[in-house]
């Protein structure tokens, strides 16, 4: 295993844990029943939710990356 390897499964298994710890935007039985959705309503993200969204962003760009580099090398 090479660096970019031990760093890819670092990364991946960080992704999952914000990807886990965000909160869901929409009940999902609201999801199954047809009721209107506010799932793709425009909504701010404030405060936490909004670190969280900037680092699961940042998190999947570097998981990308890496991703890439790994075929590379």
């Amino acid at each position: 295993m090479t660096a970019f390897d031990i760093l890819l499964i670092i990364s991946a298994v960080f992704l999952i844990t914000l990807v886990v710890v965000q909160s869901s935007k929409d009940d999902i039985q609201s999801a199954f029943s047809g009721e209107k959705s506010e799932l793709f309503s425009n909504q701010k993200e404030r405060g936490f939710e909004l670190i969280m969204s900037r680092a699961t962003l940042t998190a999947s760009i570097v998981f990308v990356v890496l991703a890439l580099l790994t075929m590379i090398f």
